[in-house]
């Protein structure tokens, strides 16, 4: 299965770049809306020279971008799978009703846990199976789960973003007491630091930078993830009556460095900054964000943090997340917000201002980490206990969108919260936030061609063929009345308000369609997620 898995991403990555030079000369030669500019034969999904009209590229306009995603956790099995040990075809069933709940729910990406405990959620060479799939680390669950998911998700116009521990090896009873034979950490027990019930690999060692970094790049390289995802855990939370014994690895690797906190998040930089390089050289398109704890500092510590006084994720883990955003190392943050408005250690309005005055202008996108599973506890009850946090932040235009934790809190606890939730801010679709791409350049897909609506009793079909170098495709309504032959008409279809939905495939269903609604238009997003030109119209009124 991996080796599968290797190939096919190396055959995708290669048509992608291909498509990347014929399609930015393409899309330089100013065809736009006006329709100016001959297609060039070569890029993908254009025409020959005088057999038809250039593709129509609109400008300005398109659908909302927003983040709306939720994270699937493996480890400890809290959400998937439900329990270790289920057939290869029960785990699939799970996760497929997953990603048929998140696409209902109006989310359009998913966090999944492939990497929580120094193993893999994925078939490896470098690290063992993890034990929440078949009940011992290093069991073969009979299929490669990640790539099960990141097809599945992308057959539904879902994003998968693949959620690394990095330094995270578990708990001393199970995980290190049964640790498989050929588990690097076995094989190299000085990268291992004990801390209390836990154990994690040691942040100063640079063989273990080293380690994880061609981890993380080797699911980058092999499979078609949107994105590539860190939690919290970087140096273990404090526990009274531990010390994390790094002795070693500071006396030999920490010279320069009078302190040793210091040194620790210089650890951790280097981390983060050297999978940040990895990705931009290996696969741009894909996205680098951090999800860490709500508090870089408080003000009473340092003037420039938040006004708040809890656990500093500074001082106590070594996350220096403001270095992250002013060295561009990340492309988004998501600071796990789990504290209501008016809480006043960290009041959830006061701690989104300060978050959003760290990204603004810099080129790093902030999403909210809100707590679905908090929803029943105290300053947490009543159906619009999810819905009046987004009441605040969702008005800030720092903030991108939100991940909610977790998505089985979504379905369980959280469903009446979450409902609520949806009708009040999400009331039409979304799609993903776009990946930055290189300098002029424009998008990698050409026109979506054959495409076809039919009424089909209370709904309508829309089907088209597929485009080369398409990642997802958006499929938009007409309004009543249009003229499905008019250039302005088709661009003014790309509009928040006309978006019925993304998928990877080549067939959607408008559940909702206009009463008396003139036809569809199609476009195709590439890798970075860019829209390219707008179909023809399918005109469904005979």
């Amino acid at each position: 299965m991996g080796s599968v898995a290797r190939a096919g991403s190396t055959r995708r990555t290669a048509a992608r770049w291909a498509a990347s030079a014929a399609a930015t000369t393409f899309l330089l030669s100013g065809c736009a809306a006006s329709g100016g500019g001959a297609a060039d034969g070569d890029a993908p999904g254009t025409r020959e020279a005088g057999t038809a009209a250039a593709p129509l590229q609109c400008e300005g306009g398109g659908a909302e971008r927003q983040m709306r995603g939720a994270w699937l956790t493996t480890v400890r099995n809290i959400d998937w799978p439900s329990e270790p040990g289920l057939s290869a075809q029960e785990q699939k069933d799970e996760l497929d009703a997953y990603l048929d709940d998140a696409v209902d729910m109006g989310l359009n990406a998913v966090f999944l846990h492939a990497r929580p405990t120094a193993d893999a959620v994925y078939e490896s060479e470098l690290e063992p199976w993890a034990r929440y799939l078949t009940g011992e680390q290093g069991g073969d669950p009979g299929y490669d789960p990640l790539e099960y998911a990141v097809a599945e998700a992308h057959e539904r116009g879902l994003e998968m973003h693949a959620w690394f521990n990095p330094y995270r090896v578990g708990l001393q009873d199970p995980d290190i007491e049964d640790m498989a034979e050929d588990h690097p950490v076995k094989e190299n027990p000085d990268w291992l630091v004990d801390y209390g019930d836990e154990a994690y690999v040691d942040p100063g060692n640079p063989e273990v930078r080293e380690w994880v970094t061609g981890v993380i790049m080797d699911v980058v390289e092999r499979y078609d993830i949107d994105g590539v995802h860190f939690d919290d855990f970087f140096y273990p939370y404090p526990k009274d009556g531990e010390e994390f014994d790094d002795d070693a690895s500071w006396e030999e690797h920490g010279d320069g460095f009078d302190d040793r906190g210091d040194w620790r998040r210089d650890n951790v930089n280097r981390l983060i900054a050297d999978v940040h390089e990895g990705i931009e050289a290996t696969k741009p398109w894909v996205s680098f964000g951090i999800s860490p704890f709500g508090i870089w500092r408080n003000d009473s510590t340092d003037p420039s943090g938040s006004p708040s006084s809890g656990l500093q994720s500074y001082d106590a883990q070594y996350a220096d997340t403001r270095t992250w955003i002013q060295d561009g190392t990340v492309d988004y943050v998501a600071p796990q917000l789990y504290w209501e408005r008016g809480f006043s250690t960290a009041d959830y309005e006061a701690m989104t201002d300060w978050w959003a005055s760290e990204v603004e202008g810099t080129g790093v996108d902030l999403y909210i980490g809100q707590a679905a599973y908090r929803v029943g506890e105290e300053g947490w009850r009543g159906d619009d206990a999810l819905s009046t946090q987004l009441d605040y932040s969702g008005e800030l235009p720092e903030v991108g969108g939100d991940i909610y934790f977790s998505i089985k809190n979504l379905r369980e606890q959280a469903s009446d919260a979450y409902a609520e939730l949806a009708d009040a801010h999400y009331g039409r679709p979304a799609l993903p936030p776009q990946a930055e791409a290189p300098e002029n350049q424009g998008p990698l897909v050409g026109e979506v061609g054959g495409v076809q609506a039919r009424t089909d009793g209370d709904r309508v079909e829309v089907e088209w063929d597929a485009a080369d170098a398409a990642r997802f495709y958006a499929v938009y309504r007409l309004p009543a009345g249009a003229d499905t032959g008019s250039e302005e008409a088709r661009c003014a279809a790309l509009a928040p308000e006309n978006l019925v939905g993304l998928t990877g495939g080549t067939a959607l269903a408008d559940d909702a369609p206009l009463e008396d609604g003139a036809g569809y238009v199609v476009t195709a997003l590439d890798d970075y997620r860019a829209e390219g030109p707008v179909s023809e119209a399918a005109d469904i009124r005979g």
